[in-house]
């Protein structure tokens, strides 16, 4: 039962080290690190329902209806019913949520630097870790 043995505090403490890398970065970007995972989704997608933000993001919500106000404040999304079902949500960027993203470009490359891993290092652990979750949660990844 030592501390050291645990996984789980590997895993914890892991997390706890890139969020805090994270934040001086997107401090530049006036984003916290949840708001940010929310504009990458919509920065590959272009929009997306607060549902399929939730799914991707592994979030309820409750969690990401606050977030998603936030951003709406700051002027980066917007929020809309959906047309053809009223009960839906869709987020979209805005012109300001769009230009953020050049400035967000470089947030990647300096994270994987302050990781230090070999892109093969990289692949393993993102796999590892997308398993370890598949695993915890009994959802399939199809990751192997």
């Amino acid at each position: 039962m030592l501390l050291d043995d645990q996984l789980c505090f590997a895993l914890y403490a892991a997390s706890r080290a890139v969020t805090a890398r994270y934040r001086p970065l997107l401090d530049e970007l006036d984003l916290t690190y949840p708001q940010y995972l929310v504009m990458l989704v919509l920065w590959d997608r272009g929009a997306a329902s607060v549902r399929d933000l939730g799914t991707a993001l592994q979030l309820e919500s409750s969690t990401l209806s606050p977030l998603i106000k936030r951003l709406e404040a700051a002027g980066l999304v917007i929020r809309r019913r959906h047309p053809d079902d009223e009960r839906s949500v869709v987020v979209s960027l805005t012109d300001a949520g769009r230009a953020l993203q050049d400035r967000a470009r470089r947030v990647p490359p300096a994270m994987a630097d302050a990781m230090g891993l070999t892109p093969e290092q990289h692949r393993t652990a993102k796999a590892l870790l997308r398993r370890l979750t598949a695993n915890v949660t009994g959802a399939d990844t199809g990751t192997g």
